[in-house]
């Protein structure tokens, strides 16, 4: 299979795995728009010049995972063998972002339909516009992983062998996040619906916060502020979302929200 360009619009804070150690899970979209999520990911065991960056291209061989049946769901032939690419710029209100990622794609607006759509299989990543977002929501929750998830990944880290050309005897396991936080949103029917989202910038913004201010609580809300106050206020956004591979064709409501879209409003200049 030829190498393909792949342009990174999402990656999801790290999970442990027994297998992987850590999993961060990647989509994008192809040259032609179309949706891919690239899994397993283990991004933080890549060398620094391979950990591509959002919104950058990066070429890469995939073939369809057989373990995963949602149809945009590939894997790396070779997770080290990455041609890192150009940046796409936020330039001109995120102009070229917009041309390639909204131009090129079904903007969802209904959560019935991309419900069915999961339901069915045909697609497992979409982008939605909701009709408003009422709220964003902060939940506390355990900090700490499973002990069975750390026991393992610990275990995997300690063999060494998936990654023998790198040194790993410095890596620490990504905590927990201690809050969970989501949208509460409405579609064009007014229905409305909670979704946690997953995206890794929201975890790292809660641990720069945190590092900044020393107290959780007020880290937790100076989160609340950027994705509610500037992203789901202030500006034009949308929402990635995508299924779990557990729930994608079982649960009321499978997606998630992996990753925010959010350019600032066109403001349209008056002829007179």
């Amino acid at each position: 299979m030829q190498k393909e360009w792949i342009l990174i619009a999402v990656k999801t804070y790290p999970t442990l795995s027994e297998k992987y150690i850590e999993l961060v899970c990647t989509a994008g979209f192809r040259e032609d728009g179309s949706w891919i999520r690239l899994y397993p990911s283990p991004f933080r065991f890549l060398e620094w010049d391979k950990r591509y960056k959002k919104y950058q291209w990066i070429k890469l061989e995939i073939d369809k995972n057989p373990k995963d049946p949602r149809p945009e769901s590939f894997r790396p032939r070779n997770i080290d063998d990455i041609t890192p690419g150009k940046i796409i710029p936020t330039d001109h209100n995120w102009e070229q972002r917009r041309q390639f990622i909204l131009s090129n794609n079904t903007i969802h607006t209904n959560l019935n339909t991309i419900i069915a759509g999961a339901k069915n299989n045909e697609y497992s990543l979409v982008i939605f516009k909701p009709k408003q977002i009422k709220d964003f929501v902060v939940q506390k929750v355990d900090s700490a992983w499973e002990l069975s998830r750390t026991s393992a990944a610990e275990a995997a880290l300690k063999q060494g062998s998936l990654f023998p050309e790198n040194d790993t005897s410095d890596f620490k396991l990504i905590p927990k996040l201690p809050y969970k936080f989501s949208y509460r949103f409405i579609d064009d029917d007014d229905k409305e619906s909670t979704l946690m989202i997953e995206d890794w910038e929201i975890g790292q913004l809660y641990w720069n916060c945190l590092e900044r201010y020393k107290c959780e609580e007020t880290a937790a809300n100076k989160v609340k502020e950027k994705y509610f106050d500037d992203f789901a206020l202030s500006k034009d956004i949308y929402l990635f979302l995508g299924t779990t591979r557990e729930w994608h064709s079982r649960a009321k409501n499978p997606y998630v929200i992996i990753g925010t879209f959010h350019p600032p409003y066109i403001v349209q200049e008056s002829l007179f």
